[in-house]
């Protein structure tokens, strides 16, 4: 890996890092446990896009665990790592497979539901029971509109990155 490559790769996980922290302080209008926008998951898309699968997995694995060293929630790190791995792993075959029929959007709503199903997962094992997949369809619902969010605002990001690389050559 260049070290250019390691530069981008670094200010991506830290932008991560810093909208993981903002979302921390967004209250949400709805209340449904595990809900949340997930706008650090833009930069996991971003990556994936711009720069690989095995990049994107990186930044993932980095943002996650360097948010939970940072925000003291130990406890949630399982639910997190679950969501974000199963989402990054399912954008990244929807990119590879889907992307003549899917636009980021799409990609990222897909990322998003999967978000989920991998959090209750990982809740339905943590808490040992199956009541928790009750959430799910909330969640998926949330997910629809989550997702529409990270994808357009994906899709910005890509574009302004595809022009400042562009001006770089």
């Amino acid at each position: 890996m260049s070290l250019r490559k390691l530069i981008y790769l670094s200010l991506l996980t830290s932008g991560g890092l810093i909208l993981g922290l903002l979302e921390l302080n967004i209250p949400m209008p709805i209340v449904i446990p595990g809900a949340k926008i997930g706008i650090s998951n833009i930069i996991v898309l971003v990556t994936i896009v711009f720069f690989g699968y095995g990049e994107g997995i990186f930044v993932a694995v980095l943002k996650t665990f360097l948010l939970v060293l940072l925000t003291g929630s130990v406890s949630s790190f399982i639910f997190s790592f679950t969501g974000t791995m199963l989402s990054a792993f399912v954008m990244i075959l929807a990119h590879r497979f889907l992307s003549r029929h899917l636009s980021i959007i799409g990609i990222s709503i897909l990322g998003a539901v999967f978000h989920n199903v991998g959090q209750i997962l990982a809740a339905v094992m943590v808490l040992e029971s199956a009541n928790i997949i009750a959430y799910l369809p909330f969640l998926m619902i949330f997910a629809i509109f989550t997702g529409i969010f990270i994808g357009f605002s994906s899709r910005e990001v890509v574009k302004i990155l595809t022009e400042i690389y562009k001006e770089r050559k």
